[in-house]
C-alpha cells in the first residue's frame, strides 16, 4: 500500500470534481508521463510516499497538523476505488496551508520522542520494519520530499489528489 499524490490545477481539480473517470485518466497519463523523465519532486506533478503512509499520519496526528495531508480532506464525488479507496483531495487554498505549515515542521520535530517501537506498538503499516526496530529515517526523508512537493504546488497554486494504492 503506497500513499500517492498528484497536483492538478484549479482547472483539472473542477473537471476532476465533475468527471471522475476523466480525473483518473488523466492522473495515470500523468504518472506514465513522468516514470521515463523523473523530475526532481519540485518539477513532478506526481509524487508517492511509499510505504512511510501510515506512519506519515500518525506523526502528523501527533503534533495535530492543520491539513490531512495523507488522506485529503474532501471526497471526488463518485469516484471509483483507485487502489485501496477512492481518492481524496485538497482544494490550492489548503495544499497552501499545508505548505505553510510543513515548512515550519522540520523533520526532526516530526519524529521528536518516537520509536521503531513506539510505531510497532501502534500497529502503524508495514509493522514488521518497526518491529525490526528500522530507523525513522525511512520516513523521515519520504517527509522531507513531501515538503518540497507542497511547496511546489502551493506556488503553482495548484490542489492536490491523494490516494491509497
Amino acid at each position: 500500500m503506497i500513499g500517492e499524490y498528484s497536483r492538478l490545477t484549479p482547472t483539472e481539480l473542477d473537471r476532476a470534481v465533475r468527471d471522475p473517470d476523466w480525473a483518473q485518466e488523466f492522473v495515470n497519463e500523468l504518472i506514465e508521463a513522468e516514470l521515463d523523465k523523473k523530475p526532481d519532486v519540485s518539477q513532478a506533478r506526481c509524487h508517492d510516499v511509499d510505504k512511510a503512509w501510515h506512519a506519515l499520519d500518525f506523526l502528523l496526528r501527533r503534533i495535530t497538523f492543520p491539513v490531512d495531508i495523507i488522506h485529503g480532506e474532501e471526497g471526488l464525488p463518485q469516484a471509483e476505488d483507485w487502489g485501496y479507496g477512492p481518492p481524496r483531495y485538497l482544494t490550492p487554498e489548503r495544499v497552501r496551508v499545508a505548505a505553510e505549515a510543513l515548512v515550519i515542521t522540520p523533520h526532526h520535530a516530526l519524529a521528536e520522542d518516537v520509536s521503531p517501537a513506539d510505531l510497532a506498538k501502534a500497529d502503524i503499516y508495514p509493522n514488521i520494519i518497526w518491529e525490526r526496530g528500522e530507523s525513522l529515517d525511512y520516513v523521515t526523508s519520504h517527509y522531507q520530499e513531501l515538503v518540497s512537493f507542497f511547496q511546489a504546488a502551493a506556488r503553482a497554486g495548484d490542489a492536490m489528489v491523494i490516494w491509497l494504492d
